[in-house]
C-alpha cells in the first residue's frame, strides 16, 4: 500500500498532525500500536483534558523552560488561541481555570479526544490500531515508508514521527521514535524525567513524620551545588512516603534533576517558605508576640496554629529548642534561628523518580536538526518529528499539550503543502 504521508502515533501530536494532512487531497494513514487512539490525552489533566493555556504568547514560552523559544515558529503559525477556536469549531465549549489552565465546559477528556479522533475520521484519513511500527524506511536521503513489527510495509513520501517520550509508558510512550531518527542521522539529546516527585532520605521521610502533610501556598526554591538560587516557585507541595511531590514540586523538578546529574552523588538543597509573605523578623516578631500572650502554655501548643503542627518537632528540633519550654525561657539568639526554619525549611533531596513515573520526558531529538517553522528533519528529506519525541518540555498546566498540538499541526501542514513540490 502507498499513502503521501504516513504518521505514526496517535496521540495529541500526531492526532493534530493528522487533521492538518488531511485538509488537503493527500492520502493519509495514522497509525497506532495501541488499541485506542489519544490515550495520553484522555487522561491529561486528572481526566479532564488540559486543552492548552490562556496565557500570552511570551508568558506561554516561559512556562515551556525546556526549550520553549524554539515554539515561536510553531505557534505564530498555530497559536493557543486557534487551538481553543479549533476545538470550539468542533462544538466543545472550553472554560478558563486558574493559570489561564483551559478545560472543556464538560470535564470530561473523553468528550476532547471523540471530537478529536471525529475530526481526523470526518476528513478521510486511514486508521489503523494494534499496529507496532518496527522502522521507518529511508532510502537515498529521502524517506520510503515505514515496516510494521508485523512485517507490512507502506510506501510514502512523508513520514510524520509523533510517538511522544517514555513517560506514563501505558499509554504507549515507550520511546520509539529515538533509535528511528538516530539511523536518519540525528542525535538523542540525553533523555531525563521532568515534572517528576522527587525522593529524600531526610530522616522525618525516613521515618515518616511528614508523610501525606500537604502544605498550601508555600514557596519552594532549588539551591545549586554553589548555593545559587535556581528557581523558585509558589503554591502547594505534599510530603510522602518517599519524597516530596505536588505541583511546585513537580515545577521544580528538571532543576533538581539537572543539577543531581553534576553532583555526583552530593544531595541538593531545596528550601520550602512556611510564610513567603513575611520576611524573618516578621516571623520572629509574630510567633514571639503569641508566645508572650500565652506565656504559661508550652511553646509547642501556641505554635501549632502558625505552622501546621506535625511540621513543629522538627522545627524546634533543628532550632535545638526544648518540646517542654514555655515563653518565659525562649532563648532569643534559638529563636531567631526557628524563625529562619520557618522561613527556609531545608528538604535534602537525593533523587527523583524515574523517566517512566514523570509526567513529561526532558531531553529527545536535537532540535538544531529540525527545522522550527516546518518540523521537518534538516538530514532526511520528507522525515518530520512533533510532540514530545523532541527536545521540548514544559510545565504541566496545558504547556506540554500545547506545544504537541502546535507541532502537530505545522508537521501535518508542510507535509500535505510540500507534496506538491515532490517529484
Amino acid at each position: 500500500m502507498t499513502y503521501d504521508i504516513i504518521i505514526i502515533g496517535a496521540g495529541s501530536a500526531g492526532l493534530m498532525a493528522a487533521v492538518a494532512a488531511s485538509q488537503s487531497s493527500a492520502s493519509v494513514l495514522l497509525i497506532d500500536k495501541g488499541d485506542k487512539l489519544g490515550r495520553k490525552l484522555g487522561i491529561s489533566g486528572g481526566g479532564r483534558c488540559n486543552v492548552t493555556n490562556a496565557k500570552e504568547l511570551d508568558e506561554l514560552i516561559k512556562n515551556i523552560p525546556g526549550n520553549g523559544r524554539f515554539l515561536y515558529s510553531s505557534l505564530a503559525t498555530f497559536s493557543n488561541y486557534d487551538i481553543m477556536q479549533f476545538f470550539e469549531s468542533l462544538g466543545i465549549a472550553l472554560k478558563e481555570e486558574d493559570n489561564g489552565r483551559m478545560f472543556p465546559v464538560s470535564n470530561k477528556a473523553k468528550s476532547v479526544v471523540d471530537a478529536l479522533v471525529g475530526k481526523v475520521r470526518a476528513q478521510g484519513v486511514h486508521i489503523k490500531v494494534n499496529s507496532p511500527v518496527a522502522k521507518v524506511l529511508y532510502e537515498n536521503g529521502k524517506v520510503k515508508g515505514v515496516k510494521l513489527k508485523s512485517g507490512d510495509i507502506y510506501y510514502c513520501k512523508k513520514v510524520i514521527v509523533a510517538v511522544g517520550g517514555k513517560s506514563v509508558p501505558h499509554t504507549g510512550s515507550t520511546g520509539d521514535g529515538y533509535p528511528w531518527a538516530e539511523e536518519a542521522g540525528h542525535t538523542i539529546v540525553e533523555l531525563f524525567p521532568t515534572e517528576v516527585p522527587l525522593t529524600s532520605r531526610e530522616h522525618f521521610i525516613k521515618d515518616k513524620e511528614l508523610q501525606g502533610l500537604s502544605l498550601r501556598d508555600v514557596e519552594l526554591t532549588v539551591w545549586s551545588l554553589k548555593n545559587k538560587k535556581l528557581i523558585t516557585h509558589r503554591g502547594d507541595m505534599l510530603f510522602t512516603h518517599f519524597g516530596i511531590s505536588g505541583p511546585i514540586v513537580l515545577r521544580c523538578s528538571q532543576f533538581v534533576v539537572k543539577e543531581l546529574k553534576k553532583s555526583t552523588g552530593t544531595p541538593i538543597m531545596l528550601t520550602a517558605d512556611l510564610k513567603p509573605d513575611l520576611s524573618q523578623q516578621n516571623v520572629y516578631d509574630e510567633t514571639y508576640l503569641l508566645c508572650q500572650q500565652e506565656p504559661k502554655k508550652l511553646i509547642r501548643n501556641v505554635l501549632k496554629s502558625y505552622v501546621p503542627e506535625r511540621i513543629l518537632p522538627i522545627l524546634m528540633r533543628k532550632a535545638e529548642l526544648s518540646e517542654d519550654l514555655t515563653f518565659d525561657h525562649i532563648p532569643k539568639d534559638k529563636w531567631q534561628e526557628l524563625a529562619r526554619l520557618i522561613k527556609a525549611f531545608p528538604i535534602r533531596i537525593h533523587g527523583s523518580q524515574s523517566i517512566e513515573e514523570a509526567f513529561v520526558t526532558g531531553g529527545g531529538v536535537n532540535l538544531k536538526e529540525i527545522n522550527p517553522s516546518t518540523l521537518e528533519s534538516k538530514l532526511m528529506s520528507g522525515l518530520y518529528f512533533c510532540g514530545e519525541v523532541l527536545d521540548i518540555h514544559g510545565y504541566t498546566g496545558g504547556y506540554n499539550i500545547t506545544a504537541a498540538f502546535s507541532t502537530g499541526y505545522n508537521a501535518g501542514r508542510d507535509a500535505a503543502e510540500s507534496l506538491a513540490y515532490d517529484d
